[in-house]
């Protein structure tokens, strides 16, 4: 790894240096990366803040304070760089050490004790959109309780794993995967969240690769799923409803609940979305015009799309190439 980028992930953060001296954790987000619910519990949940210009955010965990219970609306993946650190989460204790991986599934709870000197963790924060469709498609013959976890995010099913946990392997592939990711991302070059977006596709494969855990054949309802999402991925910008019903043969307001019902979300909704990260996959690595994008992911109306681009990424999209 770079050794010019461990040296600045070593050194001291101005919130470091404050928690070093009280031993108490110092917040400094802001109140809008915060989901205020009503929830009793007073757990911290975080929302897609970080993602208002990237699909991938990455950060390097603060030192020297317990940071308190917390929940996100997005997935979360914790590198051990270096050192160990201790987490409960979901209620069970977790311990790390350096090179191991946690992946934590959106919505489940966790608290990180102390890090002291030389404890590096890093923290890749992504959301389910993410998650490559035709990827998964093609790993679904591996008996992988990872894949399992990520078939269940995109397809909307709920976990029964909320987390897990995969050890540092022997011949450092994880290693190298997920340090090709940081010196990307610190070093802030061109294209860089495209290609970190890459980067995670094979991480996320090769986690599949080598951590092999038998599970239970997906049922009929789970498959068809993926395939909708894999039709929208590659179709959004013409498909609709009818001709996807007509397809897999069934009656258009069927397919409707089926699709609402497994993924928690309409079929517009998902076409919209899908029509929104294409958008800005071009806005951030291209410099064609706004209005050919809009008409390029087959939208017409161009208030709607600044509108619903705005509630997407929290930003407007010429915002993006200032």
């Amino acid at each position: 790894m770079d050794s010019r980028i461990i040296g600045r992930l070593k050194q001291h953060e101005l919130i470091e240096n404050e928690q070093l001296k009280t031993g108490h954790h110092i917040d400094d987000l802001p109140n809008k990366a915060i989901s205020k619910g009503k929830s009793t519990k007073r757990v911290k949940v975080l929302n897609n803040y970080f993602f208002r210009n990237r699909e991938v955010y990455i950060s390097k965990h603060d030192r020297f304070a317990d940071y308190p219970e917390h929940s996100h609306q997005f997935l979360e993946m914790n590198y051990m760089l270096s050192g160990s650190c201790d987490q409960v989460v979901n209620g069970k204790p977790v311990h790390m050490n350096k090179g191991d991986l946690l992946l934590i599934d959106v919505g489940c709870t966790h608290s990180i004790k102390k890090l002291n000197e030389n404890d590096l963790l890093i923290n890749l924060l992504f959301r389910d959109q993410s998650i490559n469709i035709n990827l998964l498609d093609n790993m679904r013959r591996s008996n992988s309780v990872l894949y399992e976890f990520l078939i269940n995010r995109v397809s909307g099913e709920g976990n029964t794993l909320p987390y897990i946990l995969f050890p540092n392997n022997i011949d450092h592939d994880i290693k190298n995967t997920m340090e090709d990711i940081i010196n990307e991302y610190y070093s802030k070059r061109e294209f860089s969240d495209s290609i970190i977006q890459s980067y995670l596709s094979i991480l996320l494969t090769k986690l599949v690769r080598h951590y092999h855990v038998p599970i239970n054949k997906k049922d009929s309802k789970q498959l068809l799923m993926i395939q909708i999402l894999k039709d929208i991925s590659t179709d959004f910008r013409t498909i609709n409803l009818e001709t996807l019903a007509k397809k897999y043969g069934y009656n258009k307001n069927y397919l409707s609940n089926f699709i609402k019902k497994v993924s928690g979300k309409s079929f517009s909704t998902l076409v919209m979305n899908q029509r929104l990260i294409k958008a800005h996959t071009l806005i951030t690595t291209t410099s064609m015009p706004i209005s050919e994008i809009i008409y390029e992911i087959g939208m017409k109306n161009k208030t709607s799309f600044y509108k619903k681009y705005k509630s997407y990424y929290l930003m407007m999209p010429g915002d993006e190439r200032k």
